[in-house]
């Protein structure tokens, strides 16, 4: 792998790893702010998958549906089809804007954290 891929990778990483921070930071002590923090589970775990297909030499589309970048990388890796991303993909634009989306409780954004922490996990053990 040349550097200016390398370096690449790392970019989506660090960006990746800039929405982790935020969901950690969110959710520190009394959460008040659920939807946003949904909102950058969706974001790391988007991040995470691409970060693989990329990694792997997949060119990626412009696409916020976790359900399509995990078939993009089962093609790759099978294991990734035991992967349930619940509906993540929601939290992407729907969450972002009030009318026909619902308000998560802290209840189910930590739930969200448990889950786009997992992927991420499962990710990186994936690649290096």
């Amino acid at each position: 792998m040349n550097e200016q891929i390398r370096q690449y990778l790392l970019q989506w990483k660090q960006r990746a790893n800039e929405d982790l921070l935020t969901i950690q930071r969110l959710s520190e002590g009394e959460m008040t702010a659920a939807s946003s923090v949904c909102f950058h589970c969706q974001q790391l775990v988007e991040k995470y998958l691409k970060l693989f297909l990329l990694y792997h030499g997949v060119e990626i589309v412009k696409t916020h549906e976790i359900e399509f970048l995990l078939v993009e990388c089962a093609k790759l890796d099978k294991d990734f089809e035991t992967i349930d991303p619940k509906n993540l993909s929601d939290f992407a634009v729907s969450a972002r804007y009030p009318g026909d989306f619902y308000f998560p409780s802290d209840t189910e954004a930590k739930e969200y954290i448990e889950l786009a922490i997992s992927i991420k996990d499962f990710v990186e053990m994936k690649h290096p």
